[in-house]
């Protein structure tokens, strides 16, 4: 059996498990998304909109670190790891962590405001758990034992969503017993994670441990600054929405934005379990590899964009207080095919080549721009409705840009293809619109 072969079966299963993580992952955002609104208030789902917005901004207290060891170590297996090495990097990160949520939690009490500083101080717990999950997660991916990540996640997951049941069947409706659910459930399935990866946080450590550390930051820096400014386009919308709207068309514009993530649920999923595959794979292979993968996947992604429609007519009928969150959800459908291929494919080979620098170009200039777009289109125009199209205008363009950089490394063309999905999408556009859903 050849290395290809056994290459594109080892992707297969990862991807199989991950998906199967991700179902899990699904059906509890389905729980967040569709039950919280029913039973919470509106102001209440905004405000838990408000805490995930900002809480997905901890991984920039890493510093790249995270990234960084994904980068050097994803061609090891977990018995190759260098298991002190490591572990004497996990304690510096954690300390590193631990002073960003104490000073978090010292500026809360200076703060008036009751809501911002019971945000701020989940915010603040959110840095030591979200980072160490990501860090326990990263040890399975790299490792390439996505069967564990995949548990990881679901333990995570259910743990979220029985929680999150719990409270509802007991009437708690306070935004602040969702945030401490969310930070508890991280907790605990950091604990599970803690038990399968033995030696990789407590134990005599080595004293080059903090000059690894560095060497982690510099090579994960760009790539975590290329990952955040990629969600800082979704990100810098529901801010600048945040800033110049009102509480409530915040949590209607995030509700869509959430809706739109359950898509993108899978692809993640996907693209967690590819890269460590790919770099297990002999270069002159990835070429045939990426077309394999995009063929496959784009009548997928088209594909779902039809979901919209049925959809529509029973979130309707489910959230009739969310009936404007609809309109939004026309507009920024079309995510789902760009944002996709963006993170499963481009990405992945960019980081394959190891052309962070070129990854970080795009998503830095495309935030930028956006970013400046968005910002005229609130303020100067106050028009809701073009921040959402200028986000979704720079998301296609990123992708274009990203899959011809990938294509002149590949040394593959596919630009036809190119017009017929953005085709299909302009006209998926126009029918949500025109129609109002109804087709």
């Amino acid at each position: 059996m050849t290395n290809q072969t056994l290459a594109t079966k080892q992707i297969k299963k990862n991807v199989s498990l991950s998906i199967v993580a991700q179902l899990v992952s699904f059906s509890v955002s389905l729980l967040l998304n569709l039950l919280l609104p029913k039973f919470i208030a509106e102001t209440e789902y905004s405000y838990w909109q408000t805490f995930l917005l900002y809480a997905s901004y901890v991984p920039l207290l890493h510093f790249g670190f995270l990234d960084g060891l994904m980068l050097r170590y994803s061609q090891y297996d977990y018995d190759s790891l260098d298991k002190p090495l490591i572990r004497s990097q996990f304690k510096i990160f954690f300390c590193v962590e631990l002073f960003f949520a104490s000073v978090g939690m010292v500026v809360s009490f200076f703060i008036d405001n009751e809501i911002n500083r019971l945000l701020l101080r989940f915010i603040s717990i959110a840095i030591i758990t979200t980072n160490t999950f990501t860090y326990t997660s990263y040890l399975f991916q790299l490792t390439n034992r996505i069967g564990k990540y995949a548990l990881l996640v679901m333990v995570e997951r259910i743990l979220l969503g029985v929680g999150i049941v719990v409270i509802l069947v007991l009437g708690v409706s306070h935004f602040y017993w969702i945030c401490m659910v969310y930070v508890l459930s991280a907790f605990l399935s950091i604990c599970w994670g803690v038990s399968q990866n033995k030696g990789l946080y407590l134990g005599a450590t080595p004293l080059n441990g903090i000059q690894e550390f560095k060497l982690n930051i510099s090579s994960g820096m760009m790539l975590l600054i290329a990952n955040l400014s990629s969600m800082f386009l979704v990100g810098g919308a529901k801010m600048v929405v945040q800033w110049r709207y009102d509480v409530l068309t915040f949590g209607k514009v995030a509700f869509s934005f959430n809706v739109v993530n359950l898509f993108l649920t899978f692809v993640t999923a996907a693209s967690i379990a590819v890269f460590p595959s790919l770099k297990r794979i002999d270069k002159d292979h990835l070429p045939d590899f990426y077309l394999k993968i995009r063929r496959s996947v784009t009548p997928l992604l088209l594909g779902t964009m039809i979901l919209y429609f049925p959809g529509c007519y029973l979130l309707r009928l489910w959230l009739p207080n969310y009936v404007e969150s609809l309109d939004y959800l026309g507009i920024l459908m079309p995510m789902v095919v760009y944002a996709s291929r963006v993170t499963l494919l481009t990405n992945n080979y960019l980081k394959a080549y190891r052309k962070e620098r070129l990854m970080l170009c795009i998503n830095v200039v495309s935030v930028a721009f956006a970013f400046g777009a968005f910002l005229v289109s609130a303020y100067l125009l106050n028009s809701l409705l073009l921040v959402l199209v200028m986000l979704v205008s720079v998301i296609i363009l990123r992708s274009l840009v990203s899959e011809i950089v990938v294509m002149r490394l590949i040394q593959r063309r596919q630009y036809v293809s190119f017009l017929v999905e953005f085709l299909v999408v302009a006209l998926f556009v126009v029918f949500s619109m025109k129609f109002n859903g109804f087709v």
